[in-house]
């Protein structure tokens, strides 16, 4: 159930008559207020009110109206956190630095580091106008043509982030890209270790199958978006376009072919089978959605990019085992009333099918 917007100049007892029980959950809306008026006073200039948009499950996103204009925050979720997986200053920067680029992301407003304003590191960026389109019931009504145009746009703009070169828009330090695809096999099994609440066959074959068939890597040091898919990007239908790339939390300098193999799970393994129908991870996404197939995309991406793509089984098995730790994590939130929103019944249900493909794929080898 999404959490109603709230006008905090309505509640009366503190300063501006707002109270801290009148927000949405993960906000305190006096210290925010105070905040703003100290670091951003135009936008302190009247009403503060806050919704919570949700359809994200990770990095809680709300929608300020403040000085007269919209603005969006983003902060990590409440309690269970995984170490550097919800990084604020990580993601503001990074947007911060392809603003002149080809790549199309939101205006970075400011950072908040100080995690004492509304309990934890926050930022703010521009309002960008569009749609995320996460479900069948908005890419139904979606012609053949314009399935095909928002598949082409998304693979065009992913091109585009992997041709920037970090260095000309200061990211040459953004991420170590030596040992990268090494590093996120010990990175997603040392967060898997801190979600463990269950049995879940299988994953501890896949991360070992991982660990012990790392390829070298040849394209590694480019930007990394790191969970790129339709469902992260603000899009307009009429005409087609990507307006913004979205949640980049767990972007770093690396291999363009992990993005490549997260899309492709996203995609092939969820978009294309029975998990897909009502999931909120990957109801509007896929061939079963009525949008090309992966190997498509991959084309289409290929044609656009000096990246060498080649066999992308290991990427795959490694998307995989990403989102099926990655959904643990949401999982184990929600077991203790930590998540905000709807759809977070069902994601515990898609680990152990990830796992499975994931062996599969690593196999294939």
């Amino acid at each position: 159930m999404t959490e109603p917007a709230v006008d905090a100049s309505q509640g009366g007892g503190s300063p501006a008559g707002r109270t801290p029980h009148d927000a949405p959950r993960g906000l305190d809306l006096d210290r925010l207020a105070g905040w703003l008026a100290t670091h951003r006073p135009e936008l302190a200039d009247g009403p503060l009110r806050a919704t919570l948009i949700t359809g994200g499950k990770s990095n809680l996103t709300y929608l300020l109206h403040c000085g007269g204009r919209e603005v969006v925050l983003r902060r990590p979720p409440l309690g269970h956190v995984l170490a550097t997986a919800h990084d604020m200053a990580r993601e503001h920067r990074v947007i911060a630095a392809l603003a002149p680029t080809a790549v199309p992301v939101p205006e970075a407003l400011l950072l908040c580091a100080d995690p004492a304003v509304i309990g934890a590191p926050f930022y703010l960026m521009q309002r960008v106008p569009g749609e995320v389109l996460r479900t069948r019931a908005q890419t139904d009504p979606l012609t053949d043509g314009q399935r095909r145009d928002l598949a082409w746009a998304m693979m065009d703009t992913l091109a585009a982030l992997h041709t920037v070169d970090p260095g000309e828009v200061g990211l040459a330090d953004f991420g170590r890209p030596e040992g990268y695809l090494g590093r996120q096999v010990r990175r997603w099994a040392g967060q898997l270790d801190r979600s463990r609440s269950r049995e879940l066959p299988g994953v501890d074959e896949l991360r070992d199958a991982l660990a012990d068939s790392v390829p070298e890597g040849v394209n590694a040091g480019r930007i990394v978006h790191g969970d790129y898919r339709l469902d992260n990007l603000l899009t307009t239908v009429d005409p087609v376009s990507v307006r913004a790339v979205l949640d980049w939390e767990m972007a770093t300098l690396g291999d363009p072919l992990a993005d490549l193999g997260l899309l492709l799970t996203y995609w092939d393994v969820l978009g294309d089978s029975d998990l897909a129908e009502g999931n909120p991870v990957a109801d509007g996404l896929g061939p079963r959605a009525g949008f090309p197939t992966g190997t498509e995309l991959i084309d289409r991406y290929a044609g656009r990019s000096d990246v060498d793509v080649g066999p992308l089984h290991w990427h795959l098995a490694l998307g995989c085992f990403k989102l099926a730790v990655i959904c643990e994590g949401i999982h184990y939130r929600h077991t203790l009333g930590q998540t905000l929103g709807g759809g977070f019944d069902r994601i515990g249900e898609m680990v152990t099918p990830l796992v499975e493909h994931g062996l599969r794929a690593v196999g294939e080898n």
